[in-house]
């Protein structure tokens, strides 16, 4: 495929985007916001045009975007995406002012220099087609010319109702002066409502001074709202998860909330921009439709679209904080080479415990009731006994849902009877069972074990959660896995188009066994879709394992173009092609055979690990080596890199489990006491972290680390195993609280 040269000049041409010119404006301009160059931009908005993936363009286009990140992709295909639908709506507001007859040149350069939807639309309120309002049936009364004389203030002299008095018209509905001149006065409050530059000037002042004032509909009423029956906060300090909280209790009918502005400097604003001659008759009347303008109709606009930015920089940041922990809790490192039993933990109908293999394949299957009486723990022990012995089990992966920590302890003293009695060495873990029960209920689930139960189902992806927590998580919706904040409650569209980026980005991170793979976790790979990732199992199914990346290209509904953008992310680990287990797209086969071959080592798979070195050791000049292959230098870097560790996962980096053998009582801490444990959330204000109790302890942001840490991400991700020591015990409510300082 031929891709833009990173020293491009800015395309002219018509994209799919439109005007070329306006094109070129856009790149500049998100250049500058991202501190990019132009041609960076322009290159990877060609790409994204063109169908290609973001992971794909990361991983394998870098000559043409300058070595752009994923994280950096997706922000220009998010800008490009705003400015062009800022585009399509400026042009149809164009046409609508043009049609009307009333677009003069220099509304017409206003409306083109505006790079906020917002702006666009303040400009056009005075010519959007309105429903009746009180200033449409003024001016049908025909009261426009004196609303015009009230604007103009050029009288000095006389009456403003005498002034007024030849508007009567009873035919019209106005029978008096008075009449007449209130309907003016609607008129000229709509006129100072419909300014673009006072509703900026209210709106930044709104930002600037405003209040959120939030308070209990029955101070009587016990809630989770409660820390909002009297609350007042500046616009400008609100943080999200407060502006969250606020809108789940206002919608479930707890608060009453407003946005409250202190009136005169706002009037003060508007005045300074109409009131132009004080010794005008209609000064009483100017200030009080300017007042009458601001109270009924600029302060409430103001106050929604205030809301709803709110709202929508709440969500974004809750939509980030999920994205950030599911991402972590995806590339935690699997538990490999071991037998696995999963409990799922349970009181009225017990615990379900499954069995699998090292490969993930479900052995064998109980139900066990480990709580009181005594014999019915004694029969749970005695079960999970023959279960361990029988398969070796190597690891108990137990729930963190109801009645865990029961579990836990009778998993606890079992492993410790085991050891004492001279037995295999077993081990526990507590998993995330988030969304196990949604799974276990899915077509996946059936489809994968018809014969079982839905309850015995869950338990079977708790074990598998620990032996790959990428390939089991991707086979459930990413919002039903709980690491994030109030993800409930944020636009669910957005949240499902971002999660589903960062379940995207993992998988092809990691890369898939092309000949292991679901279709759950194959749908995610760059150029896959839902259908072709079937017809791949089918295919694998009906004609055995795949032996090289080529035989995709027989698969029903993977062209040319599905097949570049899958290949280089597809694993085969003993198949006819040793590059086919590497990172290395089918592309670059010819130029990396060439390299191996100009060291004498293309048969000689032991060298290649070394082959970094030995050019570093001979003075070989990476970009003179680039042009003698054929590629550019980042991937011949990419080349050697994935040559160095062929079919190397990178979550072997990450940290491991922390497995168990003993469990731990409320009662046991002690103020000081230093501990390990596995952080399982990170949120706006610290990080819960597992240290082998019923309820995990927090780390507030503030005991994060000996200086000031403001986004808790940069400390701890989630499945991180952190050093904490406690520093507060909550006895009665059963919270910890926990320090990471030094």
């Amino acid at each position: 495929m031929s891709t833009p040269s990173d020293n491009a000049t800015v395309p002219t041409g018509t994209l799919s985007g439109g005007n070329g010119a306006v094109e070129a404006r856009f790149y500049q301009l998100i250049a500058g916001e991202l501190k990019l160059r132009a041609a960076q931009v322009a290159n990877t908005v060609e790409l994204l045009d063109a169908g290609n993936t973001v992971p794909f363009i990361a991983r394998y286009r870098k000559e043409a975007t300058g070595k752009l990140d994923e994280e950096q992709i997706r922000a220009i295909q998010e800008r490009i995406r705003y400015l062009r639908m800022l585009e399509e709506r400026r042009q149809t507001i164009l046409k609508s002012i043009a049609e009307q007859g009333k677009l003069t040149p220099e509304l017409e350069a206003k409306i083109r220099a505006a790079t906020r939807l917002q702006e666009v639309e303040d400009l056009y309120l005075p010519y959007r087609p309105k429903r009746r309002t009180r200033a449409t049936i003024a001016r049908e009364k025909g009261l426009e010319p004196l609303a015009r004389l009230i604007l103009k203030q050029e009288l000095t002299e006389g009456d403003p109702l005498a002034v007024a008095a030849p508007y009567v018209n009873p035919e019209k509905e106005v029978h008096n002066a008075q009449e007449a001149l209130a309907g003016a006065m609607d008129i000229v409050a709509e006129t100072v409502s419909d300014d673009a530059d006072i509703r900026k000037t209210v709106r930044e002042l709104t930002w600037r001074r405003g209040v959120l004032r939030a308070e209990a509909r029955d101070p009587k009423v016990r809630s989770d709202f409660e820390m909002y029956y009297d609350f007042r906060e500046p616009l400008k300090r609100l943080v999200p998860h407060r502006i969250l909280a606020i809108n789940r209790g206002e919608r479930e009918k707890f608060l009453r909330v407003a946005i409250e502005m202190e009136e005169a400097p706002v009037l003060a604003a508007i005045e300074r921009r109409y009131l132009t001659n004080p010794a005008s008759i209609f000064t009483p009347q100017l200030k009080a439709a300017i007042a009458d303008a601001y109270r009924r109709l600029i302060a409430p606009a103001i106050a929604r679209e205030i809301r709803h930015e709110l709202t929508e920089r709440a969500d974004d940041h809750a939509i980030q904080v999920f994205a950030r922990n599911l991402r972590a809790l995806l590339l935690q490192a699997p538990v490999r080479n071991k037998t696995i039993m999963g409990i799922d933990p349970g009181y009225r109908t017990g615990c379900k415990v499954a069995v699998i293999d090292e490969t993930g394949k479900y052995l064998e299957g109980e139900t066990i009731f480990p709580h009181p009486p005594q014999s019915q723990v004694f029969e749970a022990k005695t079960i999970l006994r023959r279960l361990i012995d029988r398969h070796g089990v190597d690891v108990v992966a137990i729930g963190n849902g109801t009645a865990s920590r029961e579990t836990e302890r009778l998993v606890a003293e079992l492993i410790r009877e085991i050891r004492e009695q001279g037995g295999r060495e077993v081990q526990y873990v507590i998993v995330n069972e988030a969304g196990a029960s949604v799974y276990s209920a899915s077509p996946v689930a059936k489809e994968e074990f018809p014969d079982l139960e839905a309850s015995m189902r869950g338990n079977i992806s708790i074990a598998r959660r620990l032996l790959d927590p990428l390939a089991e998580l991707v086979k459930i919706e990413p919002k039903h896995i709980g690491v994030g904040l109030y993800q409930h409650d944020v636009n669910q569209k957005k949240l499902a188009e971002a999660l589903h980026a960062v379940v995207e980005s993992a998988v092809n991170l990691v890369g898939v066994d092309l000949n292991t793979a679901s279709a759950s976790l194959l749908r995610y790979v760059s150029g896959l879709t839902q259908r072709t990732a079937e017809n791949i199992v089918r295919y694998r199914d009906e004609h055995g394992k795949f032996r090289n990346r080529e035989q995709l290209k027989q698969v029903p509904g993977i062209g040319e173009v599905a097949f570049q953008q899958a290949a280089g992310f597809l694993r085969i680990p003993d198949g006819d092609n040793p590059l086919d287990n590497t990172g290395i797209h089918p592309e670059s086969y010819p130029a990396t055979w060439k390299l191996l071959e100009l060291f004498g080592i293309a048969g000689d798979q032991a060298a290649w690990r070394d082959l970094r070195r030995r050019i570093q050791q001979e003075g070989i000049s990476l970009a003179e080596l680039a042009e003698k292959i054929g590629v550019g230098e980042p991937t011949l870097e990419d080349i050697l890199a994935n040559l160095e560790k062929p079919g190397r996962d990178p979550r072997e980096d990450m940290p491991k489990p922390m497995l168990r053998s003993d469990v731990m009582d409320l009662e046991d801490l002690r103020v000081g006491m230093v501990l390990q444990g596995t952080v399982r959330n990170v949120v706006d204000f610290g990080a819960f972290v597992d240290i082998g109790l019923k309820r995990d302890g927090l780390v507030h942001v503030s005991q994060m680390a000996d200086r000031f840490v403001k986004n808790p991400h940069e400390i701890v991700s989630v499945g991180d195993i952190v050093t904490v020591k406690v520093i507060g015990i909550d006895l009665e409510r059963g919270r910890v609280q926990l320090s990471m300082k030094s």
